[in-house]
């Protein structure tokens, strides 16, 4: 692992297309901008594994908790919105 020190408006350079900007330190933490190719994703780490433990979740699950997840789920999605026919058309 590369440790660098930086300070507020200093950057580093990852290859040719990525640009990390140290904005500000605020508390134990410091802001950080980052310029990258539209291609490149750029995510914290702990969305990322947020992301993979509910993934593994849901597959330990399996298909008879299919029920309980549309439960779980149905008071968070909007209800579907009503077929409505064009004037005339009935």
């Amino acid at each position: 692992m590369l440790v660098l020190t930086r300070k507020p408006g200093e950057q580093i350079m990852i290859g040719d297309g990525i640009v990390i900007t140290v904005l500000e330190g605020r508390g134990d933490g410091v802001r950080i901008g980052i310029e990258a190719p539209r291609g490149v994703p750029i995510q914290r780490r702990e969305v990322i594994e947020a992301i993979a433990a509910a993934n593994l979740a849901a597959a330990e699950a399996g298909a008879e908790s299919g029920p309980a997840t549309e439960d779980a789920l149905r008071g968070l999605l909007p209800p579907p919105a009503a077929t409505k026919r064009a004037p005339g058309t009935d």
